[in-house]
């Protein structure tokens, strides 16, 4: 099985963790192992990695890629799961944590995957490749849901008239494959909404996003990950899109927030203090980067350390 994916600010990502030697750290979605395998490159053999990954194919090839390392540790779960993760691994506190978010180039160039708008496959984009399917969601929800989810996670604003055209058309026979889907949403849409990428791009998205509960893991994962950091651990995370990227700045911003006192107070009363510090405010890829992997080029990523 190949599974390829080019990690998105690899560098600049294990930079951001200050990688100890001996160190405890988490990849909590490891793919196919890029920035796993810079971190353990950093490790010595009293150092550890936890590598997470939600997707099967990604962990039977994590478990190959790492079969040599016995301080790596391959784990099939959602990252949203950590406190678990790392009570069954009998690991309290670790020194830094890396999620590297959204889809990976492997999921979106496997065709049967179904997260392609470029390729016909069943309507699928599990990254679990189990429970509810894309095809649960275009056949079973109702047309105000789906407008609500196309609306809300794609930023799409012929939402409406998309989610009418697939109630539609299911009344005749069910939405089965990417393909249909597009041309559904695509006949939803104005000709000159379709000059600007792929019609499909942003419905796509939201779909992915929905049956995924990327948005929704997310604010209570970052939390729990940062919980579960030593003084001075870090947590750095990549987001792909506008809209993870907002919930991990006001969360990272949350966590460095100190006193919540009026301003007119002479003196502080509530005694917030900071939990963490920024190290820097955000790093893009560089133009070298997005020029060779033009899908690195809305990455973002933001870091925290833990006071």
């Amino acid at each position: 099985m190949e599974f390829v994916h080019k990690s998105v600010l690899l560098n600049e990502a294990v930079d951001a963790l200050s990688v100890k030697n001996d160190g405890i750290y988490v990849d909590a979605t490891a793919g196919g192992g890029g920035h796993s395998s810079k971190i353990t490159e950093l490790l010595t053999p009293e150092g550890r990695l936890i590598a997470i990954d939600r997707d099967p194919d990604a962990v039977a090839v994590l478990t190959d890629r790492f079969k040599d390392k016995e301080n790596v540790t391959i784990v099939n779960s959602v990252f949203d799961n950590i406190l678990n993760i790392l009570s069954d691994n009998s690991v309290d506190k670790v020194d830094g944590i890396l999620a590297d978010l959204g889809v990976s180039s492997y999921q979106l160039d496997t065709a049967e995957r179904g997260f392609s708008v470029h390729k016909d496959a069943p309507l699928d984009m599990r990254m679990s490749k189990s429970g509810y399917s894309a095809y649960n969601a275009v056949n079973e929800l109702s047309e105000r849901e789906l407008a609500d989810i196309i609306f809300s996670y794609g930023e799409e604003k012929y939402a409406r008239s998309i989610a009418k055209n697939i109630v539609r058309y299911r009344q005749d026979k069910p939405v089965e494959t990417t393909l249909e889907l597009c041309d559904i949403i695509s006949s939803s849409m104005p000709a000159k909404a379709k000059r600007d990428g792929h019609p499909a791009r942003k419905t796509f998205q939201a779909i992915r996003i929905y049956i995924n509960r990327e948005l929704e893991m997310l604010p209570g994962a970052l939390k729990d990950m940062f919980e579960s950091l030593k003084p001075g651990g870090v947590l750095a995370i990549i987001t792909f899109h506008s809209l993870e990227d907002r919930i991990v700045k006001n969360t990272f911003n949350e966590f460095c927030k100190g006193c919540t006192c009026p301003p007119d107070f002479p003196v502080c009363v509530c005694g917030k203090k900071p939990k963490g510090k920024l190290p820097f405010k955000s790093i893009a890829p560089s133009d070298e980067e997005v020029a060779e992997n033009p899908r690195s080029r809305s990455a973002r990523l933001r870091a925290v350390i833990k006071l």
